[in-house]
């Protein structure tokens, strides 16, 4: 073989290599259907807002705790 013919047979850098990869990858994704995306997304804001709701009322009750043990001293 010529050395021009082995040069044009080296492989891609590995950025392009990367983008390749990415691009294919992607299309063997499994995705979801606007209903199951809708579904999944209400499900996790219904979780933020549970989370959200817990949290603050933690926060709450813990600083009242605190003043009051504070305006004891």
């Amino acid at each position: 073989m010529s050395k021009a013919r082995i040069a044009t047979k080296r492989d891609p850098n590995a950025i392009v290599r990367y983008f390749r990869e990415t691009g294919a990858e992607l299309r063997r994704v499994n995705w979801p259907t606007r209903r199951e995306a809708a579904n999944m997304t209400v499900i996790v804001l219904v979780s933020v807002g549970v989370t959200s709701a817990i949290l603050g009322l933690l926060d709450f009750l813990f600083s009242r705790f605190f003043a009051f043990i504070i305006s004891l001293g």
